[in-house]
């Protein structure tokens, strides 16, 4: 029951909002190049899928491929950082500057540098979207029991006995966190990016048909791009949430007994 509900009160709450936002269209006849109403995304959907498929198809191709990179070279990071507060200290600080480094004042450099136009796109959304994995991985692998770490010594355990029957069972809630959160930062990333290069054609992404609708003042159409990058979005924290249940659900407290 506690399941169905949690399923059901966003719907209602969609369809609550879905239907003021028809009604409010059609009772002041909004026109479709202001404000399109729901049915009219609809139909836009149903008349551009041919187009609007082809570009969900290469920004979502863009999304995992980059969140397949940020999980490979953050948690590679993290565990490169947690040997040696040094090296932590030495190395954290660029981290951050990378993340707090708008993606605008970059990707162009990116795009010109990297040749193929999708490695582009993929190395600009990895990099939106690695920090979350390095910082919530490293805290993790950090945060492990003082009594438990002693009496593995006590034991005689050695490092790599330690890493995987300790740090690893730590760390993997926030590690776990740190994915939901990268999952989303590489939808943004391959978004923004594929703004910045403008790239058309047959290899164009969503963002490309927003801003071509925009141009060609097609706003319904821009409007059904958008919507399918909220749905995109919406799916991959779904996705990344029942792994997430999947893998703590059957010991850690965040999960167990809900």
């Amino acid at each position: 029951m506690r399941r169905a509900l949690q399923g059901l009160l966003p719907a209602l709450v969609a369809a609550l909002l879905l239907g003021l936002w028809q009604g409010w269209t059609t009772w002041a006849e909004v026109p479709s190049y202001l404000l399109p109403s729901p049915w009219v995304i609809a139909q836009t959907l149903v008349a551009d899928a041919a187009l609007l498929g082809a570009a969900w198809w290469v920004t979502a191709k863009i999304t995992v491929l980059s969140f397949a990179c940020a999980v490979l070279l953050g948690t590679l990071i993290a565990f490169a950082l947690v040997q040696s507060r040094w090296i932590e200290a030495a190395f954290l600080p660029y981290a951050v500057l990378m993340q707090v480094t708008p993606l605008v004042a970059i990707a162009p450099l990116i795009i010109i540098w990297v040749k193929d136009p999708t490695a582009s796109l993929v190395v600009c959304a990895t990099l939106v979207a690695l920090f979350p994995i390095i910082s919530n991985t490293t805290v993790g692998l950090r945060s492990v029991s003082p009594g438990l770490a002693a009496y593995l010594q006590l034991q005689g355990a050695t490092r790599w006995q330690v890493l995987m029957r300790l740090r690893i069972p730590s760390a993997l809630p926030y590690f776990m966190a740190g994915l939901r959160i990268s999952g989303g930062l590489a939808l943004i990333g391959a978004v923004v990016a594929e703004f910045v290069a403008g790239t058309g054609g047959t290899g164009s992404g969503l963002a490309y048909q927003i801003l071509q609708s925009g141009y060609q003042l097609n706003i319904p159409r821009m409007f059904a791009a958008l919507v399918l990058i909220s749905v995109t979005g919406m799916g991959v924290f779904g996705g990344l949430s029942w792994v997430t249940r999947q893998v703590l659900g059957g010991w850690h407290e965040s999960e167990v007994g809900g």
